[in-house]
Protein backbone atom coordinates (compact mmCIF):
# COMPACT_ATOMS: atom_id res chain seq x y z
CA UNK A 1 0.00 0.00 0.00
CA UNK A 2 1.18 3.76 -1.26
CA UNK A 3 1.54 6.31 1.64
CA UNK A 4 -0.30 9.23 0.40
CA UNK A 5 0.70 12.42 1.97
CA UNK A 6 -1.96 15.50 2.56
CA UNK A 7 -1.57 18.05 -0.39
CA UNK A 8 -0.68 20.51 1.77
CA UNK A 9 3.17 19.12 2.84
CA UNK A 10 5.65 19.25 0.35
CA UNK A 11 8.81 16.46 -0.59
CA UNK A 12 12.19 17.68 -1.64
CA UNK A 13 15.62 16.76 -1.50
CA UNK A 14 18.00 17.89 1.35
CA UNK A 15 21.05 20.36 1.34
CA UNK A 16 23.64 21.92 3.71
CA UNK A 17 21.28 24.92 4.03
CA UNK A 18 18.62 22.49 5.76
CA UNK A 19 20.90 21.67 9.12
CA UNK A 20 19.52 23.75 10.98
CA UNK A 21 15.74 22.76 10.62
CA UNK A 22 17.22 19.27 10.40
CA UNK A 23 18.77 19.64 13.87
CA UNK A 24 15.82 21.01 15.49
CA UNK A 25 14.07 18.94 13.98
CA UNK A 26 16.30 15.81 15.87
CA UNK A 27 16.62 17.26 18.66
CA UNK A 28 13.19 17.46 19.64
CA UNK A 29 12.40 14.59 18.64
CA UNK A 30 15.13 12.66 20.61
CA UNK A 31 14.70 15.19 23.38
CA UNK A 32 11.17 13.93 23.64
CA UNK A 33 12.54 10.62 23.94
CA UNK A 34 15.63 10.15 26.22
CA UNK A 35 15.85 14.25 27.29
CA UNK A 36 18.34 15.47 25.83
CA UNK A 37 19.31 16.51 21.98
CA UNK A 38 22.06 13.97 21.77
CA UNK A 39 22.90 16.11 18.30
CA UNK A 40 24.61 18.89 17.30
CA UNK A 41 24.77 21.57 14.03
CA UNK A 42 28.17 19.77 13.06
CA UNK A 43 26.19 16.50 12.98
CA UNK A 44 23.80 17.20 10.79
CA UNK A 45 25.81 19.13 8.20
CA UNK A 46 28.24 16.01 8.81
CA UNK A 47 25.42 14.14 7.36
CA UNK A 48 24.48 16.19 4.51
CA UNK A 49 27.63 16.72 3.18
CA UNK A 50 29.36 13.36 3.51
CA UNK A 51 31.29 13.05 0.35
CA UNK A 52 28.82 9.28 -0.05
CA UNK A 53 25.60 11.28 0.32
CA UNK A 54 23.87 11.95 -2.84
CA UNK A 55 21.00 14.23 -1.68
CA UNK A 56 19.01 14.23 -5.26
CA UNK A 57 18.13 10.46 -4.92
CA UNK A 58 18.96 9.72 -1.14
CA UNK A 59 17.38 12.00 1.11
CA UNK A 60 14.21 13.75 2.20
CA UNK A 61 12.64 16.76 3.45
CA UNK A 62 9.03 16.93 4.03
CA UNK A 63 7.19 20.07 5.18
CA UNK A 64 3.78 21.28 6.25
CA UNK A 65 4.00 24.66 4.91
CA UNK A 66 7.75 25.67 6.03
CA UNK A 67 7.58 23.28 9.15
CA UNK A 68 10.10 20.56 9.04
CA UNK A 69 7.89 18.15 9.93
CA UNK A 70 10.51 14.66 8.37
CA UNK A 71 13.92 14.09 7.45
CA UNK A 72 14.68 10.77 5.85
CA UNK A 73 17.84 9.64 4.28
CA UNK A 74 19.62 6.26 3.18
CA UNK A 75 23.34 6.36 3.04
CA UNK A 76 25.54 3.23 1.71
CA UNK A 77 29.21 2.47 1.60
CA UNK A 78 31.52 0.29 0.02
CA UNK A 79 29.61 -2.62 -1.90
CA UNK A 80 26.44 -1.14 -0.67
CA UNK A 81 25.01 -4.45 0.67
CA UNK A 82 24.61 -2.82 3.91
CA UNK A 83 22.50 0.45 3.82
CA UNK A 84 22.00 2.92 6.68
CA UNK A 85 18.85 4.31 7.18
CA UNK A 86 17.58 7.53 9.59
CA UNK A 87 13.84 8.54 9.79
CA UNK A 88 13.04 11.23 12.02
CA UNK A 89 9.35 12.59 12.24
CA UNK A 90 6.38 12.37 15.04
CA UNK A 91 3.41 11.87 12.31
CA UNK A 92 3.65 8.27 11.19
CA UNK A 93 2.03 8.93 7.82
CA UNK A 94 5.15 10.64 7.41
CA UNK A 95 7.33 8.28 8.31
CA UNK A 96 5.45 5.56 6.09
CA UNK A 97 6.15 7.79 3.46
CA UNK A 98 9.69 8.12 4.37
CA UNK A 99 10.23 4.54 4.58
CA UNK A 100 8.57 3.77 1.66
CA UNK A 101 11.26 6.23 -0.70
CA UNK A 102 13.99 4.38 1.22
CA UNK A 103 12.99 1.35 0.05
CA UNK A 104 12.78 2.04 -3.25
CA UNK A 105 16.20 3.80 -2.90
CA UNK A 106 17.19 0.52 -1.44
CA UNK A 107 16.18 -1.56 -4.02
CA UNK A 108 17.98 0.48 -6.98
CA UNK A 109 21.41 0.40 -5.25
CA UNK A 110 20.80 -3.62 -4.85
CA UNK A 111 20.44 -3.56 -9.03
CA UNK A 112 23.17 -0.67 -9.35
CA UNK A 113 25.61 -3.00 -7.42
CA UNK A 114 24.73 -6.55 -8.63
CA UNK A 115 22.94 -7.94 -5.10
CA UNK A 116 20.27 -9.59 -5.34
CA UNK A 117 19.41 -8.56 -1.93
CA UNK A 118 20.42 -5.23 0.49
CA UNK A 119 20.05 -5.14 4.19
CA UNK A 120 18.81 -1.91 5.77
CA UNK A 121 19.87 -0.80 8.74
CA UNK A 122 18.07 1.52 11.68
CA UNK A 123 19.27 2.96 14.97
CA UNK A 124 16.45 2.83 17.28
CA UNK A 125 16.63 4.31 21.40
CA UNK A 126 15.82 1.17 23.38
CA UNK A 127 13.51 2.92 25.26
CA UNK A 128 11.36 4.37 22.18
CA UNK A 129 9.15 1.30 22.40
CA UNK A 130 6.36 2.45 20.17
CA UNK A 131 8.99 2.86 17.41
CA UNK A 132 10.26 -0.26 17.52
CA UNK A 133 6.89 -1.76 17.36
CA UNK A 134 6.31 0.57 13.87
CA UNK A 135 9.37 -1.06 12.85
CA UNK A 136 8.45 -4.68 13.55
CA UNK A 137 5.26 -3.48 11.61
CA UNK A 138 7.50 -2.27 8.60
CA UNK A 139 9.21 -5.85 8.80
CA UNK A 140 11.79 -4.90 10.60
CA UNK A 141 13.90 -7.28 13.34
CA UNK A 142 16.14 -6.98 15.55
CA UNK A 143 19.45 -7.39 14.67
CA UNK A 144 21.68 -5.85 17.52
CA UNK A 145 22.39 -3.69 20.44
CA UNK A 146 25.26 -1.05 21.16
CA UNK A 147 25.77 0.73 24.35
CA UNK A 148 27.21 4.02 24.93
CA UNK A 149 29.91 3.30 27.24
CA UNK A 150 31.05 6.46 29.17
CA UNK A 151 33.75 7.18 32.24
CA UNK A 152 34.17 10.56 33.90
CA UNK A 153 37.42 12.22 34.44
CA UNK A 154 37.00 14.23 38.06
CA UNK A 155 40.70 15.33 37.77
CA UNK A 156 43.98 14.21 36.32
CA UNK A 157 44.29 10.21 34.82
CA UNK A 158 47.83 8.66 34.93
CA UNK A 159 49.58 7.86 31.34
CA UNK A 160 49.12 3.73 31.15
CA UNK A 161 52.91 2.82 30.43
CA UNK A 162 53.48 1.82 27.32
CA UNK A 163 53.37 -2.10 26.94
CA UNK A 164 56.64 -3.65 26.45
CA UNK A 165 58.13 -3.79 22.54
CA UNK A 166 55.60 -1.21 21.48
CA UNK A 167 56.01 2.20 20.00
CA UNK A 168 53.21 4.17 19.72
CA UNK A 169 52.14 6.92 16.87
CA UNK A 170 50.01 9.66 17.48
CA UNK A 171 48.76 11.47 14.33
CA UNK A 172 48.61 10.32 10.65
CA UNK A 173 49.19 13.54 8.80
CA UNK A 174 50.77 11.30 5.59
CA UNK A 175 49.10 9.82 3.35
CA UNK A 176 51.15 5.98 4.56
CA UNK A 177 49.70 6.77 8.38
CA UNK A 178 46.70 6.91 7.05
CA UNK A 179 47.10 4.28 4.57
CA UNK A 180 48.49 1.76 7.02
CA UNK A 181 45.83 3.36 9.58
CA UNK A 182 43.11 2.10 7.18
CA UNK A 183 44.43 -1.37 6.70
CA UNK A 184 44.45 -1.96 10.21
CA UNK A 185 41.06 -0.86 10.84
CA UNK A 186 39.33 -2.69 8.25
CA UNK A 187 40.84 -5.86 8.85
CA UNK A 188 40.48 -5.55 13.00
CA UNK A 189 36.54 -4.84 12.03
CA UNK A 190 36.45 -7.20 9.41
CA UNK A 191 33.32 -9.76 10.07
CA UNK A 192 31.75 -7.45 12.77
CA UNK A 193 27.91 -6.94 12.40
CA UNK A 194 27.00 -3.56 10.24
CA UNK A 195 30.92 -3.00 9.05
CA UNK A 196 31.47 -2.41 5.57
CA UNK A 197 35.00 -2.22 3.83
CA UNK A 198 35.55 1.11 1.91
CA UNK A 199 38.54 1.95 -0.37
CA UNK A 200 41.28 3.93 1.03
CA UNK A 201 39.94 6.82 -1.13
CA UNK A 202 36.04 6.93 0.04
CA UNK A 203 37.74 6.46 3.62
CA UNK A 204 39.84 9.32 3.70
CA UNK A 205 36.74 11.41 2.12
CA UNK A 206 34.89 10.04 4.98
CA UNK A 207 37.55 11.31 7.39
CA UNK A 208 38.46 14.63 6.14
CA UNK A 209 34.65 15.45 5.67
CA UNK A 210 33.81 15.12 9.10
CA UNK A 211 33.66 18.43 11.16
CA UNK A 212 34.65 16.94 14.62
CA UNK A 213 38.02 14.87 13.45
CA UNK A 214 41.69 15.49 12.21
CA UNK A 215 44.23 13.48 11.63
CA UNK A 216 46.24 14.01 14.63
CA UNK A 217 43.61 12.18 16.44
CA UNK A 218 44.70 8.83 14.39
CA UNK A 219 47.14 7.11 16.46
CA UNK A 220 48.85 3.88 15.86
CA UNK A 221 50.54 1.03 17.75
CA UNK A 222 53.30 -0.28 16.25
CA UNK A 223 54.49 -3.83 17.57
CA UNK A 224 58.19 -5.52 16.49
CA UNK A 225 58.13 -3.08 13.53
CA UNK A 226 54.57 -3.43 12.56
CA UNK A 227 51.21 -1.57 13.05
CA UNK A 228 48.75 -4.06 14.61
CA UNK A 229 46.48 -1.27 16.56
CA UNK A 230 44.53 1.89 15.59
CA UNK A 231 42.46 4.69 17.46
CA UNK A 232 40.41 6.98 16.00
CA UNK A 233 38.97 9.83 18.44
CA UNK A 234 36.93 12.99 17.84
CA UNK A 235 35.18 15.72 18.88
CA UNK A 236 32.10 14.54 18.21
CA UNK A 237 30.58 14.79 22.08
CA UNK A 238 32.62 17.73 22.73
CA UNK A 239 30.07 20.45 22.24
CA UNK A 240 27.35 18.99 24.13
CA UNK A 241 28.96 16.15 26.60
CA UNK A 242 32.52 17.94 27.07
CA UNK A 243 33.71 14.51 26.34
CA UNK A 244 36.12 12.72 23.85
CA UNK A 245 34.72 10.27 21.77
CA UNK A 246 36.57 6.92 20.76
CA UNK A 247 35.07 6.48 17.18
CA UNK A 248 37.22 3.13 16.50
CA UNK A 249 39.67 1.25 18.56
CA UNK A 250 41.11 -1.50 16.27
CA UNK A 251 43.23 -4.47 17.67
CA UNK A 252 44.66 -7.00 14.33
CA UNK A 253 44.19 -10.72 15.79
CA UNK A 254 47.38 -11.58 15.75
CA UNK A 255 48.01 -9.03 18.54
CA UNK A 256 45.27 -9.47 20.99
CA UNK A 257 45.70 -10.18 24.77
CA UNK A 258 48.65 -8.32 24.92
CA UNK A 259 46.95 -5.47 26.55
CA UNK A 260 46.88 -3.24 23.46
CA UNK A 261 43.05 -2.21 23.35
CA UNK A 262 43.59 -0.96 27.80
CA UNK A 263 46.53 0.83 26.59
CA UNK A 264 45.02 2.25 23.98
CA UNK A 265 41.57 2.77 26.32
CA UNK A 266 43.61 4.36 29.25
CA UNK A 267 45.97 6.44 26.95
CA UNK A 268 42.94 8.48 25.90
CA UNK A 269 40.97 8.63 29.19
CA UNK A 270 44.90 10.53 30.56
CA UNK A 271 44.44 12.75 27.22
CA UNK A 272 40.75 13.51 28.04
CA UNK A 273 41.16 14.35 31.12
CA UNK A 274 45.03 16.70 30.76
CA UNK A 275 42.42 18.56 28.03
CA UNK A 276 39.70 19.19 30.44
CA UNK A 277 37.15 17.23 29.61
CA UNK A 278 34.46 15.47 31.79
CA UNK A 279 34.66 12.17 30.32
CA UNK A 280 35.29 9.75 27.56
CA UNK A 281 32.33 8.33 25.29
CA UNK A 282 32.57 5.47 22.76
CA UNK A 283 30.06 2.68 21.35
CA UNK A 284 30.06 -0.91 22.23
CA UNK A 285 28.19 -3.57 20.16
CA UNK A 286 27.21 -6.19 22.60
CA UNK A 287 27.20 -8.55 20.04
CA UNK A 288 30.65 -7.91 18.97
CA UNK A 289 33.03 -11.26 18.07
CA UNK A 290 35.76 -9.86 20.42
CA UNK A 291 35.28 -9.07 24.03
CA UNK A 292 35.13 -5.85 23.63
CA UNK A 293 32.42 -5.36 26.01
CA UNK A 294 34.43 -6.64 29.06
CA UNK A 295 37.52 -4.83 28.37
CA UNK A 296 35.32 -1.22 28.35
CA UNK A 297 34.11 -2.31 31.91
CA UNK A 298 37.15 -3.69 32.89
CA UNK A 299 38.98 -0.41 32.59
CA UNK A 300 35.57 1.81 34.46
CA UNK A 301 33.51 2.57 31.70
CA UNK A 302 29.84 1.95 32.33
CA UNK A 303 26.70 2.21 30.01
CA UNK A 304 25.03 5.18 29.89
CA UNK A 305 22.50 4.69 26.68
CA UNK A 306 20.98 1.68 25.04
CA UNK A 307 20.44 1.69 21.01
CA UNK A 308 19.48 -1.19 19.20
CA UNK A 309 19.61 -1.63 15.68
CA UNK A 310 16.83 -2.89 13.61
CA UNK A 311 17.24 -4.51 10.26
CA UNK A 312 15.50 -5.71 6.91
CA UNK A 313 16.50 -7.30 3.98
CA UNK A 314 15.15 -5.92 0.70
CA UNK A 315 15.42 -8.03 -2.14
CA UNK A 316 14.66 -6.97 -5.62
CA UNK A 317 12.37 -8.76 -7.32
Amino acid sequence: MTAVLPSSYTVRPPSKEDAQAVLELVSDYNTSVIGFADYTLEDAEDELTDPGFEPETDGWLVFDGDRLIGYGTVFGKGDHRQLDLDVVTADTDVEAYLLERILSRATEFARAYGHSSVQLDVVNYRVDTARAERLSGYDFHPGTTFHRMRIDHDGPVPAPEVPAGVTVRRGAPDEASQRVGHVVLNESFEGQFGFTPRSFEEWQAAQENFSAFDWSQLTLLELDGEVVAMRSTSNQFVEDENCGYIGRLGVLAKARGKGLAKFLLRDQFALDAAAGRAGTILHVDTNNPTPALGVYLSVGMQATLVMEVWRREVTVA
